[in-house]
């Protein structure tokens, strides 16, 4: 048995293992994938790319009809990928000018862009009202007042959603939990800052309030903390008076990053949260309104691996052995900033036995910089592969040039081909923004 069988829930659909033991994603040898294209290496694979995107699209159709799925590009975004979401019929929930510019750059239905974020700036609101993308999700006061004037200037009436935090807590990691009440995002319910924002929306000649939207965290491997928020959410825009045409729960739909975890399906959240907002709705007797729902982890996540080269082996007898690998925490800073596990697997060995206990750490200067603790591998050597799945998630939207290393090429397979969709950051491209004496 390859060591890939008790991990192929973690890694690309097209995941294999080739005669001579080694990894190939999308009917490509990641052996001649590093050759060709260096590493460390993102590799995303299209098949479980657009599946991923499917499995959403379809399950919330099928027990919610009037929805929309909107990929959230802080996962990672990419003018390949953008146009692939556009095909699959997805939207997209953007937090910046960047994001935004790339959206525009492929140009992406406007209709179907949703606008997020704690401190949008003037021009990224003129931006998005210049592109009259679908939705500007307003977070505070001092947006509410801006999106007001700069709706005003242009003449325009800008449909809204506001963003309350409704005090759920998501169980998962406390830096990426953002619906309980202290948290920097959103309206909270307690007291009337909620409802004064409601007021406000409504009264306005050039905002157009059309519901309401939480994000309670991510990833949250449970369902009822959705049920909780919506119960919550809904109660309260009755109280307020908001209107409800249309209801997102936005994302932070979980993923597996190793073996035992097992979070629910597209299917088990979909189920959850329209029957969930069905039930609200009809304890009101409010019309259902549109749903809008933003994954983002879980369709990226699974859909790439990272690829590294061993340097160095370190053995301190009776202690640890290091793997050192060519990339790390300027690739994938999850680990040193959250504790994030993964998995890994030597990709030149896939059909030898793991007998050895190692540490995989990355090249930067922190003893922080470790990818993978305590990881089962045959005995590797430098020039080996090594692969960690579940990697296309806020691995390169994260990435940094710390130490000056430039960021990893990234390419997309599928039937057996590759395809370069963002190249290796090389010493000039580090240095091209620099103003030399």
């Amino acid at each position: 048995m390859s060591a890939l069988e008790p991990l192929r829930h973690i890694f690309p659909r097209t995941a294999q293992a080739t005669p001579e033991g080694h990894l190939a994603i999308g009917g490509c040898d990641v052996v001649d994938l590093a050759g060709q294209f260096g590493t460390p290496l993102y590799i995303f694979d299209e098949a479980t790319l657009r599946h991923q995107c499917r499995a959403f699209r379809d399950a919330f159709h099928a027990v919610y009809p009037n929805s929309l799925v909107i990929y959230a590009c802080k996962a990672y975004i990419n003018p390949v990928l953008a146009r692939i979401f556009q095909e699959e019929g997805l939207g997209l929930d953007v937090v910046s000018g960047g994001e935004l510019a790339v959206a525009r750059a492929v140009e992406f239905p406007p209709d179907r862009i949703y606008f997020h974020g704690n401190n949008k700036t003037p021009q990224e609101l003129q931006d998005a009202l210049d592109y009259r993308i679908g939705r500007v999700v307003v977070d505070n006061f001092q947006e509410l007042a801006l999106l007001e004037h700069l709706a005003g200037q242009r003449g325009i009436r800008q449909p809204i959603l506001l963003r309350i935090t409704p005090g759920v807590d998501p169980h998962t990691h406390a830096y990426t939990t953002t619906g309980v009440v202290d948290s920097k995002f959103g309206f909270p319910l307690e007291g009337e800052r909620a409802r004064e924002a409601v007021g406000r929306a409504r009264a306005s000649p050039h905002l157009a309030l059309k519901g309401l939207h939480f994000h309670l965290g991510s990833p949250i491997f449970e369902v009822e903390p959705y049920v909780q928020a919506i119960a919550i959410a809904v109660d309260f825009a009755v109280q307020s008076g908001a209107p409800l045409e249309e209801f997102s729960p936005g994302g932070g739909f979980a993923i597996a990053y190793t073996r035992e975890q097992t979070p629910p399906s597209p299917a088990d959240y979909a189920r959850a949260i329209a029957t969930a907002l069905r039930e609200a709705c009809a304890r009101h007797r409010l019309p259902l309104p549109r749903l809008i729902v933003e994954p983002g982890r879980a369709i990226v996540g699974p859909s790439a691996i990272a690829l590294y080269r061993v340097g160095v082996v370190k053995e301190i007898p009776g202690i640890r052995t290091y793997v050192a690998v060519d990339g790390g925490m300027g690739d994938n800073i999850r680990p040193a900033l959250y504790g994030a596990r993964y998995e890994a697997v030597c990709a030149t060995k896939l059909l030898q036995p793991p007998t050895t206990t190692v540490t995989i750490a990355g090249k930067y200067c922190e003893s922080g910089d470790i990818l993978v603790r305590d990881a089962l591998l045959p005995p590797v050597e430098p020039g080996d592969l090594i692969a960690l799945p579940a990697a296309g998630a806020y691995c390169p939207s994260m990435a940094s040039t710390y130490n000056l290393n430039g960021r990893p090429a990234i390419v997309l397979v599928s039937n057996g081909s590759a395809r370069l969709i963002r190249r290796r950051e090389t010493p000039q491209d580090l240095m091209a923004l620099d103003v030399f004496p």
